[in-house]
């Protein structure tokens, strides 16, 4: 356990760190994390689960049908908690709830997927096909049901956008094709987000895979070369993140940390216990689903202003306790593992 903490979790965080410090010292500003954010989504992260799918086979697939199951009944239902919690219990509007469950009940899988799981796990099939079940379930179910919730829970968010970009400095992206982005992205939640990179390029894989089509090894350097820039992007991008963020401490933030790095991981940890899930998968979805907030959830807080105060936060809070819960999660896991055995 030492040495995954020393090998495996601190550089992580040495890396976020080092993030940290270029955003707060100028040389990188927010424009570039959110280049950095894009250049992972849209083009590392897609071509890393791309590859990685490829490799398995059919075979492999049908015995990761419990893992999807599991994945998304836990993941949907501690979203959908969160939403609740939110607005009952702390008395926020139901687009702040949204946007809460977008934080607390959605891990940051894109950014932090590879980069923890493939130190302590290995860079195999498994580990690439538990990243991409994960980030199906976030980007192609949470973030859509997220973004149907707030929209109609928010009823001047559209103006108060547009007013709030319009004197954002730092921010280039033209407002009229903005805005018919995120009416486009309401409208069609679930067909928006299946037109993404990061949840098209695993399904594509997964097709690839069940219909027998053996992917020509020759072709992998093709996707590598920019797959292996993903973690280190992912992980200094999201301390660069992190350096624009005001941190706050109350109740909710306690809450909203619970949720996401105790309930969450937590749930996972029973439910596949119950349905005698492959150790190793285990292992690697527990700690998928202890990773801190997802950084999603930040970017459409900060383009709506909702939630923002205790949202980001949340994030910040989650994230320096994520060096704390990993390595918790990992020898539970492992000691559950042995005694379900």
């Amino acid at each position: 356990m030492w040495n995954i903490i020393m090998k495996d979790i601190i550089p992580i965080f040495v890396i976020m760190l080092l993030g940290f410090y270029a955003g707060k010292s100028k040389a990188f500003n927010q424009d570039n994390a959110r280049s950095f954010n894009k250049l992972v989504l849209n083009y590392a992260l897609p071509a890393a689960l791309f590859v990685s799918i490829v490799k398995a086979d059919r075979h492999m697939l049908f015995e990761d049908i419990k893992l999807t199951l599991v994945s998304t009944f836990v993941i949907v239902g501690v979203f959908m908690w969160s939403f609740f919690s939110c607005y009952k219990f702390f008395k926020h509007t139901k687009g702040e709830a949204a946007v809460c469950a977008l934080i607390a009940g959605s891990p940051t899988i894109g950014f932090l997927g590879f980069a923890v799981l493939d130190p302590i796990f290995g860079a195999t099939a498994n580990t690439g096909l538990v990243v991409a079940i994960v980030s199906i379930v976030v980007n192609a179910i949470t973030i859509p049901i997220g973004l149907s919730l707030l929209n109609p829970g928010g009823a001047k968010v559209q103006n108060q956008l547009i007013k709030d970009l319009s004197s954002e400095t730092g921010i280039k992206k033209d407002i009229d094709e903005f805005e018919q982005e995120m009416q486009k992205l309401e409208k069609n939640p679930v067909i928006s987000a299946l037109t993404q990179p990061v949840a098209w390029a695993p399904i594509l894989a997964v097709i690839i895979v069940l219909l027998g089509i053996e992917f020509p090894p020759i072709l992998d350097p093709n996707f590598e070369l920019i797959s292996k820039a993903n973690s280190g992007v992912a992980v200094f991008a999201a301390g660069l993140t992190l350096s624009g963020l005001k941190f706050e401490f109350d109740l909710e933030i306690i809450y909203n940390t619970f949720i996401k790095l105790i309930l969450m991981p937590g749930l996972l940890l029973i439910v596949g216990l119950l349905v005698k899930l492959d150790p190793i998968h285990l292992q690697m979805l527990v700690l998928s689903g202890a990773l801190p907030p997802a950084f999603s959830g930040i970017i459409i807080s900060s383009r709506y202003q909702v939630y923002v105060r205790t949202g980001t936060s949340s994030l910040a809070v989650s994230v320096l306790l994520f060096m704390v819960a990993a390595p918790f999660w990992i020898w539970v896991t492992r000691l559950a593992s042995t005694w379900n055995i």
